[in-house]
């Protein structure tokens, strides 16, 4: 089972799994952890990454980069609208009324999803880590701002379907980085003590986050977030941009505007210029070759002067952290009880940014994480929490809610609207609530986000959810209907279950008896309410508590309590008096869900139908120039080689019918080989082939002929000696038997005069033909005069069986008419008269010398 995160970044991606026991950061095909979050659109396929950053400038109008922003946006949005004039591909109007991008794909014009085009991205980023672990990659874990809305993030998970991806968890930028930052510590206080408070910084190239986290042992809960959605490392080149076009405006008389091309030239120098300037204060150049009109250009600017120009800009930094540590100060935090302020993010290596948020906090930043990497290591870290493939340590992780929800209603007691704030800022996440409404009949809720000023989003519409199937008692009373409402783990809500509590008879005497019942949760939800009372006994308790406490009454219409109270409400009731017990049955209700831009599922069923169409095609051109591409290779390669190490080895009039071949073929390439079907270009190559093998098999031959007649050489040579051994009968060989030294013999001779006989032909013969021998011929008599002769000469002695009682020749070594067996009585090999083994103290090995 793999175990993946994604960072998916405005400018840039990576890629985290979790292998060999640790987090690792994967490298793409051009081994860079940073792949570019950019899609091309070409006449036969698509390029995503790397390579579809090179065509930025080439096919500026179908290479799309920074849609990010158009997650869950209708393409009327003022947002939308106001972006369009500063890109450089066209937006358009899907039909569900969202935002569209369109390009020319397979020479047609085509639009496609925010879904579609994001899908694309992770797509190329899930190629990536199958690569890394050598496996399929299904389960994963995604990030996400943490400013982003309902809509947005349904978004995000419609996208990683369309990838064919199971998205785990859509975890908030901030929150990962928390969880890369605590899980590795060893010294955090333990759960009953005072939590360690730490401040997460992330400015990216689009988007400026904070947040507040509490650690203990074995957990982290976000307190607070605050985040200026517009402000980032883009912001910084837009000034630079402008700068340069008024100053080239001015020096060259260019209206670089006017040319989308030059403006894309304009914003990768500026980006280049800008990291540049944070490491160095002097004067630096920009340059820019052929910029317009056939016109270099050039200017200078250092870091003083990019400060000075943005003033404005860097003003920003300030205003989400005072609105951090106002949220904080509900938790009685002041500036003094930080103990770390933790910076992360591409626009965090800014000098001047740096110096704005430790002047506001009061100390020296900390840079312990991955600027880059730090969010995909934590998306991974999630990921093999959440797998069971993975033993990970005990982390439990408390999100919080961005922005307030409210639900509000038709009221059935009264004229009007009702309303009620469900998840108040800050709530703990995951959390689910059980809601108890009396109706007689269907009824709507309508979620929404109460405090539209705070929303980095016009409409803060989250949903319509209408709870069907309602009926009144059979007395005509109101029925109890219980709706448990959720902000599920990805942060997205949801009114996840309703159910009907219907009375059924009463009988006298008895006590009464809770009957209530809910339906069973998920072991998902199970796992993130465990979580949530943890959360409630660190500051949420009170007013939960306060919510328990107000009883209502028979006339009022709805209640409301957290699920995870139940059981203690029950155990804070007085004694009652015998009551009637009353027999109930709960039944389920459906609800009719209807999210604000949400994408219907036979559309999402159309995108992931022509995602899979897409990636074949991509496939099937990926062959198509590979092919193209070993012919052109093999034309170069040949042609170098003729004139080199093939020369003596092809004649002359062979030599100008392949040289001919060759360029006629390059020609043909470049002209209406361009563009041809894959099978054209592998006959072309069988082409080449046919004429160009032999020449590099007989340089081949050439090479191996030598080594192989050597290595036959030496095995003639050994059985020779052999033959020679057994002849003078040496004793090593008296045991084979002639008849078989005479087959060897024989053999021997025989692969001799067959050797030197090639050799002579094959001396006689040019090289520019066919050899008179191949290699494969002599390696093959080599082995045939192997296997014939070796198990003839290395045929093992026989051995001699002595006579059991004759110890003392046992201990003697090998009787074979060499050495004697020592007389009896002598000290050597006996043994004496108890049977034992022989002394080696009494043994004198050299009669001639006394021993001490």
């Amino acid at each position: 089972m793999s175990v993946v995160g994604f960072d998916v970044g405005f400018l840039n991606c990576y890629v985290a799994v979790a292998r060999a026991g640790g987090i690792e950061t994967v490298a793409n095909e051009y081994s860079d952890r940073c792949t570019p979050a950019c899609v091309s659109f070409g006449p036969r396929n698509r390029s995503i990454g790397a390579a579809a950053k090179s065509q930025v400038v080439t096919n500026c109008k179908n290479t799309v980069q920074g849609f990010k922003r158009f997650h869950g946006r209708a393409f009327s949005d003022p947002y939308i609208q106001s972006l369009k004039s500063s890109l450089v591909y066209d937006l358009a109007q899907m039909p569900s009324g969202t935002t569209g991008i369109k390009v020319m794909y397979m020479e047609e014009e085509k639009v496609f999803s925010i879904e579609q085009v994001t899908a694309m991205l992770l797509t190329k980023m899930k190629e990536t880590a199958e690569h890394a672990l050598k496996k399929p990659v299904a389960d994963c874990v995604v990030s996400v701002p943490c400013y982003y809305t309902d809509a947005e993030r349904r978004s995000v998970v419609d996208a990683a379907q369309i990838a064919g991806l199971n998205c785990l968890r859509l975890m908030n930028e901030t929150t990962a980085v928390a969880l890369a930052y605590g899980i590795y510590k060893q010294d955090l206080p333990a759960p009953e003590e005072k939590p360690r408070i730490v401040v997460f910084v992330d400015i990216g190239h689009s988007g400026y986050q904070t947040s507040v986290c509490a650690f203990n042992k074995g957990k982290l809960k976000i307190l607070a977030t605050a985040c200026d959605p517009e402000l980032g490392g883009k912001d910084f080149d837009e000034m630079l941009v402008r700068h340069f076009c008024e100053e080239f405006g001015k020096k060259y008389k260019l209206d670089v505007k006017t040319k989308p091309r030059a403006l894309v030239r304009l914003y990768q120098e500026c980006e280049k210029l800008k990291k540049l300037m944070s490491a160095n204060s002097s004067d630096l150049p920009l340059n820019i070759e052929c910029f317009m009109n056939d016109i270099d250009v050039s200017g200078k600017l250092n870091r003083g002067q990019f400060e000075e120009m943005c003033a404005d800009v860097l003003a920003r930094v300030e205003a989400p952290l005072h609105n951090l540590m106002e949220q904080a100060s509900e938790y009685q935090l002041k500036k003094e009880d930080i103990y770390a302020v933790e910076i992360v993010g591409g626009a965090s290596r800014i000098p001047s940014v740096k110096e704005r948020i430790s002047k506001f906090f009061g100390k020296e930043l900390s840079t312990t994480l991955n600027a880059d990497e730090a969010v995909a290591r934590g998306c991974a870290l999630q990921c093999a929490i959440l797998s069971p493939a993975f033993k990970v340590r005990e982390f439990s992780i408390t999100d919080a809610v961005a922005y307030p929800i409210s639900l509000k209603w038709n009221s059935a007691a009264e004229e009007g609207l009702s309303d009620c704030e469900v998840f108040p800022k800050n709530h703990a996440a995951p959390f689910s609530k059980v809601l108890t409404f009396y109706r007689r009949e269907p009824f709507s809720l309508e979620a929404y986000y109460n405090t539209p000023r705070e929303l980095p989003y016009p409409d803060p519409t989250i949903g319509q959810f209408v709870i069907q199937k309602v009926v009144p008692q059979a007395s005509g009373e109101s029925s109890k209907v219980k709706v448990k409402v959720r902000v599920n783990i990805h942060g997205i809500f949801s009114v996840s279950s309703a159910s009907l509590v219907e009375v059924q008879k009463t009988e006298e005497g008895e006590e009464p008896m809770d009957t209530e019942q809910q339906a069973t949760p998920e072991k998902e939800e199970e796992k993130e309410e465990t979580d949530q009372d943890e959360t409630k006994a660190q500051g949420d308790g009170q007013k939960e508590t306060e919510e328990e406490k107000k009883t209502p009454p028979e006339n009022e219409e709805m209640e409301t309590s957290p699920e995870e109270s139940k059981t203690e409400k029950k155990s804070d009731q007085p004694p009652q008096a015998k009551k009637p017990k009353v027999k109930t049955k709960v039944l389920e209700l459906p609800i009719e869900n209807s999210p604000q831009w949400e994408l219907a599922i036979d559309m999402l069923n159309l995108f992931v139908e022509n995602e899979g169409k897409m990636i074949m095609q991509d496939k099937l051109e990926k062959e198509r120039n590979d092919a193209k591409n070993y012919v052109e290779e093999y034309v170069y390669d040949m042609r170098d080689k003729l004139h080199g190490r093939l020369e003596k080895f092809v004649s002359e009039a062979d030599r100008d019918i392949l040289s001919f071949q060759l360029e006629d073929t390059e020609n043909w390439l470049y002209e209406d080989g361009e563009d041809q079907p894959k099978q054209q270009y592998i006959d072309k190559l069988a082409e080449l082939k046919k004429l160009g093998q032999p020449i590099q098999e007989r340089y081949m031959e050439s090479e191996e002929r030598p080594r192989a007649f050597d290595d036959m050489g030496k095995q003639i040579q050994m059985y020779m000696k052999i033959v020679e051994a057994y002849k003078t009968k040496e004793e090593q060989y008296d045991h084979l038997d002639q008849e078989d030294i005479n087959k060897v013999d024989k053999m021997v001779n025989d692969a001799m005069i067959w050797m030197n006989s090639k050799m002579n032909q094959q001396s006689k013969l040019s090289l520019t033909v066919e050899p008179a021998v191949r290699v494969r011929e002599i390696q093959d008599k080599t082995k045939e005069l192997y296997s014939t002769c070796n198990p003839i000469v290395t045929k093992p002695k026989p051995k001699v069986e002595l006579p059991k009682d004759d110890k003392a020749g046992e201990q003697n070594g090998p009787v074979n008419g060499q050495e004697k067996a020592p007389a009896e009585g002598t000290e050597k090999g006996t043994a004496d008269s108890t049977g034992n083994p022989p002394s080696t103290e009494s043994t004198n090995p050299r009669p001639d010398m006394d021993l001490d």
